[in-house]
């Protein structure tokens, strides 16, 4: 299968200069719409797909994006692999504002979210042990270095559900946890990826300090414009890197959920088999082969 990657961010880079925009591609799947159509771009030849993650204009909270539909969607574009890029705040002395952080763990500390594709008369356990891609995350760094953009090489992002930020003493316990940051979206974006057969590697780029640190303010949205604008023209600059040396890789995607499904096929219904045609495809397969 021929490598195809998804981008999800935020709506800067329709701004991106040298990208032109080829088809915009406005998709239901079985979860609903996604939170925008998702546009085919390209690059200096190389094409690739992108999903603004609130909708234009960024006008879904974070408890309201369809995360299913998304990926749902990505997949059914063809999509193998997914660069996630989102702001987060440092739980972390040693990770200032400005620094992009790949992250490589997760604790998810969210409450209202649906996180799984299997919830209808299907159980499939994937693994979360290693939450993003090796191979993109080396591909990351690379083109960070190229950049001379501040990074740090893998961290743990702690997903609270929000909107609003966090207590100081929520803060502080995330600090006790060893979580590096926080954010409100990749979960569970990164679930869903893994349960949908996607590498995914995600880039937290840092705004602030929360609210822990006695030395600088707590966040609020009006101290961190500024860093959130230097953030997204270096975002830009990282999308187009990132492109051009994803496309001369040879990296392969190894992952695949059906191999953690545990359910009897035969206990399966046909309209969960169906419901699940992009996300799961042998299942489809199966079915059909055995009629």
């Amino acid at each position: 299968m021929n490598k195809r990657l998804g981008i999800i961010g935020g709506s800067g880079l329709y701004d991106i200069s040298g990208v032109d925009i080829i088809e915009s591609h406005s998709l239901d799947t079985p979860w609903g719409a996604p939170s925008a159509p998702v546009v085919e771009c390209e690059y200096k030849e190389q094409s690739f797909f992108f999903l603004p993650r609130h909708g234009i204009g960024h006008s879904i909270p974070p408890s309201k994006i369809n995360y299913r539909a998304n990926i749902d969607a990505f997949k059914k574009l063809g999509v193998t692999d997914i660069l996630s890029l989102s702001s987060v705040g440092s739980l972390n002395e040693d990770l200032s504002p400005g620094v992009f952080v790949i992250i490589n763990q997760y604790v998810d500390f969210t409450k209202n979210r649906i996180t799984t594709f299997f919830d209808d008369d299907i159980v499939v356990h994937v693994s979360m042990a290693t939450s993003t891609d090796e191979g993109l995350m080396e591909i990351s760094r690379a083109c960070l270095e190229k950049l001379d953009i501040k990074y740090n090489f893998g961290g743990s992002y702690i997903c609270i559900e929000g909107p609003q930020f966090s207590t100081k003493e929520e803060s502080r316990l995330f600090q006790k946890w060893g979580c590096d940051v926080i954010g409100m979206t990749s979960m569970p974006e990164a679930k869903l990826c893994r349960e949908a057969s996607l590498r995914y590697v995600n880039i937290g780029m840092i705004t602030d300090f929360d609210c822990w640190h006695p030395d600088h303010e707590n966040v609020e949205v009006s101290n961190v414009i500024s860093t959130l604008k230097g953030n997204a023209e270096d975002a830009k600059k990282f999308i187009l890197e990132f492109l051009l040396d994803y496309s001369k890789s040879t990296i392969k995607n190894k992952l695949n959920s059906y191999d953690s499904l545990v359910t009897a096929k035969n206990k399966i219904k046909k309209e969960t088999v169906y419901k699940l045609k992009n996300i799961m495809p042998e299942l489809l397969k199966d079915f059909t082969q055995n009629k």
